[in-house]
């Protein structure tokens, strides 16, 4: 039987969902809080670092074909450390990224009910329940299922836009830099949400044919500039960005009150959507980096693994009720988790790719993806902690296992031996359903 592959319509369809996803529903309105007018200049500058870095992604899978993703690429040219890590900082962003979504859900509904923070809260707790019960019962979202949110998505996006230009005053962007150069990098911090999930597209590469996998990423790159700066632009413009719910209050302007509904139901259906992919590719890694050793063999399971990660979830959300911090550190600590991996996954890309443009490009990407990282601030702690706290468990556990972990030791010298053993375009790691979940981190 042949085998599908992706044209260029639906296989750019596919690269944009990686990083396009619900998180849009609320960054505009956290950017402008941190940088006013001036955050127009943080999206500029995402999208122009997103150029090499996009490509280095698509040239990576052009040449080394695999559902692996990132930690797989890692392991290739670093070895079983990086494939340990890049795992690790996937994981680390599930409850973080999950309640950051669920929320931003629940903020839309809770406002359109006229409701506060713990209306709110309780719409994220069901959404977060369906999502995981639904991944229990083993029905998760389909891949052509997520291309029809995206489409929604960006049907909401631009008909906000198109909506509030009527709107848009010039008085609205002064001062520009209310909050000086640092209120730019502030807001750049918390929008690296946005553009995370290049990287999905070379666990895709093997679903294209040819080169049209650098098409795809060309033309992906074109629909986010147009549709982030018309958002950018028109938030701050039409005075819609002083409103936790920026894209009710866009719509607003052109349809009234009925912005309200339309734009609530379109935030609940994309939020458990992305939450449902989430979740389903979150506990297939945690499955295969169990199978590995890198986490407790007691969850090598997919039941045991989604019960690892509600009660990861549920800690945090726990943590959030006791001190309440906000959408704004949620999502600017998994961007920092997912900008690591990327950092990481362009420093393999130099190693794997050949010398020349395509070199110079992956070079380009490293040193971006490396700034990026750097606009997380002090929340780069945060994949340095989960860096150490999973090498620290695992030389506890070798230490405790003693020769049963000199054997696993033997049994696996590292990603990297057995990935180059690999004939080109199979299969390692968590395979592409893990790898297609992974893009969930950004459709959040």
């Amino acid at each position: 039987m042949t085998r599908h592959r992706l044209g260029v319509w639906q296989g750019t369809a596919t690269v944009l969902g990686g990083v396009l996803g619900p998180g849009m529903l609320v960054l505009p309105h956290l950017a402008a809080e941190a940088a006013g007018p001036g955050s127009v200049l943080a999206w500029a500058a995402l999208i122009l670092i997103s150029v090499p870095v996009a490509f280095t992604f698509a040239l990576l899978g052009l040449r080394h074909p695999d559902g692996g993703g990132v930690a797989h690429f890692a392991g290739m040219a670093m070895g079983r450390w990086a494939y340990s890590i890049a795992g690790w900082w996937f994981l680390a962003a599930v409850p973080l990224g999950t309640l950051a979504g669920a929320l931003a859900g629940g903020v839309y509904a809770a406002q359109a009910f006229g409701g506060d923070g713990r209306v709110a809260a309780v719409f994220a707790c069901g959404l977060l329940a369906s999502a995981f019960a639904a991944n229990a019962a083993g029905l998760r979202t389909s891949g052509r299922m997520q291309v029809v949110m995206v489409g929604i998505l960006l049907a909401v996006l631009t008909a906000a836009v198109a909506a509030s230009l009527p709107a848009v005053r010039a008085g609205r962007f002064e001062p520009f830099l209310p909050h000086g150069l640092g209120g730019v990098g502030s807001a750049a911090g918390v929008l690296i949400f946005a553009f995370v999930g290049w990287e999905a597209a070379s666990h895709l590469s093997a679903e294209f044919a040819g080169r049209r996998l650098l098409t795809a990423t060309g033309l992906t790159l074109a629909a986010i500039t147009m549709v982030y700066l018309g958002v950018a632009v028109t938030v701050v413009g039409s005075g819609a960005a002083s409103s936790p719910v920026p894209l009710t209050a866009m719509l607003a302007t052109r349809i009234g009150a009925a912005a309200g509904p339309v734009t609530t139901v379109a935030a609940l259906v994309l939020t458990f959507g992305a939450i449902n992919t989430y979740v389903a590719g979150a506990s297939r890694l945690a499955v295969a980096l169990a199978g590995r050793r890198l986490l407790p063999h007691r969850i090598s399971s997919p039941y045991r693994s989604l019960v690892a990660l509600g009660a990861g979830v549920a800690v945090v959300g726990a943590a959030t009720l006791l001190r309440p911090v906000g959408l704004d550190p949620l999502l600017r600590a998994t961007s920092a988790c997912l900008a690591a991996v990327m950092a990481l996954g362009s420093l393999a890309a130099v190693r794997l790719l050949p010398a020349g443009p395509m070199r110079a490009t992956a070079i380009a990407g490293t040193a971006l993806t490396g700034l990026t990282l750097l606009l997380s601030g002090s929340y780069v702690v945060v994949p340095a902690v989960v860096a150490l706290a999973g090498f620290t468990a695992r030389a506890l556990t070798r230490r405790a296992g003693g020769g049963r972990a000199g054997a696993d030791r033997a049994g696996s010298r590292g990603a990297g031996a057995f990935a180059r053993r690999r004939p080109e375009g199979t299969q390692a790691g968590p395979g592409p359903d893990a790898g297609r979940a992974r893009a969930g981190c950004r459709q959040l």
